[in-house]
């Protein structure tokens, strides 16, 4: 009991530590993104604050699973370098003991790694979403200045509002000139509005104006007078759409409505608690070291090994997503795979400290033999 508090004290402070550096760099970068989506006028400057926020939550599990995993490579690490393990093995007592403090150590941070990705983490895109919805929707009129022309981002339109109603919503007396394959269109309409139709694609839908296409010097001019006329803004495709609304819906609504984007996400979700269990067990046989050499290139392993997983999990939900596999036979078999890691690991550190692997019985074999024959070199008793 004593060595167990003692574990479980220094892997929580090792965690704070971690969790914190992870954490600040999480944040930094989020900062920047957003600040630059800011500046490009994607989202708006008084939400930065909010969507970092938003944006913290749902990195939040796979930053737990990160903290949880790399606190005990680092506490095993340091034993085995401060020849700690040497006296536990000595005292007859096995690796596999450390795995009941390991996980009541790592027991918040699976439930909370589920909580968030169950919870938390749909709620919090989907309030991300409704922000960055609310000012798309604004977005286009609200960037349009009134009195002033102003060049569009593709570079083929050049607006032109007189006036911007109080919500936002509505502009007056409006002139769009769009130069494209060579060809001059102007469109002149007395009011406009945005509109987002069923597949989700952005129209600024004028009405009572005129359109002219060409030059009237030109034999092909022409000239139409309208009631209402619509010009594309932004098109959503479907894909992106339904795997973006599958990240914000709850667990209910996911089951409910089982399509290939909410099975994608399903397995996502299922699967972050079930890899915080597993990288918490493989970090006690992987954080063995030589306590004459140093830890850097173990914990790269150790790195690497969480970035392999991470993307073999990034594969599977695509191959879900795209219909190739179905969600039954593809959330189980890559985590019982990492689980045989573990535990093939875990027995291959028990082997070789209890004397029972081939190598290190061959090393005794050959001691004796040098022994026996009289050999200087002694290596063994």
């Amino acid at each position: 009991m004593i060595f167990q508090r003692a574990l479980r004290r220094e892997l929580f402070s090792a965690a704070g530590a971690v969790f914190t550096t992870l954490f600040t760099i999480t944040i930094t970068f989020m900062l920047i993104k957003i600040l630059g989506q800011a500046a490009g006028g994607k989202v708006a400057s008084a939400d930065v604050i909010t969507l970092i926020g938003y944006s913290s939550l749902t990195y939040l599990p796979v930053l737990l699973i990160l903290t949880g995993f790399i606190s005990v490579l680092l506490v095993v690490t340091r034993s085995y370098q401060d020849s700690e393990m040497v006296v536990w093995f000595a005292s007859g007592l096995s690796l596999t003991q450390w795995i009941r403090p390991v996980l009541s150590f790592g027991l918040p941070f699976i439930l909370l790694t589920g909580l968030l990705s169950f919870v938390a983490t749909p709620w919090a895109n989907r309030q991300s979403s409704e922000l960055r919805e609310q000012y798309e929707k604004r977005g286009d009129i609200a960037k349009v200045s009134p009195g002033k022309f102003q060049e569009s981002a593709s570079s083929e339109r050049i607006f032109f509002v007189e006036e911007v109603t109080g919500d936002l919503a509505k502009v007056r007396n409006v002139f769009i000139n769009t130069n494209k394959n060579g060809r001059s269109s102007v469109v002149v309409a007395s009011e406009g509005k945005m509109e987002i139709d069923a597949h989700g694609d952005k129209f600024l839908v004028m009405s009572k104006g005129s359109r002219y296409d060409g030059l009237p010097s030109e034999a092909d001019f022409q000239m139409m007078e309208f009631e209402k006329y619509g010009i594309l803004v932004a098109a959503q495709t479907k894909a992106a759409a339904g795997n973006k609304n599958a990240k914000s819906l709850s667990l209910s609504e996911l089951l409910d409505d089982p399509n290939k984007f909410n099975r994608g996400e399903l397995l996502w979700r299922i699967s972050l608690p079930l890899m915080a269990t597993i990288l918490l067990l493989l970090a006690v046989p992987l954080g063995y070291v030589n306590p004459r050499v140093g830890r850097s290139a173990n914990l790269i392993i150790a790195l690497l090994l969480v970035a392999v997983y991470l993307n073999l999990l990034n594969i599977v939900q695509e191959a879900v997503v795209q219909e190739k596999l179905a969600l039954m036979m593809a959330w189980w078999p890559m985590h019982l795979a990492a689980l045989s890691v573990v535990v093939l690991m875990f027995s291959w550190r028990v082997m070789v400290n209890s004397g029972s692997h081939p190598l290190v019985l061959w090393s005794k074999l050959k001691c004796r033999l040098l022994n026996g024959m009289g050999s200087k070199e002694k290596r063994c008793s």
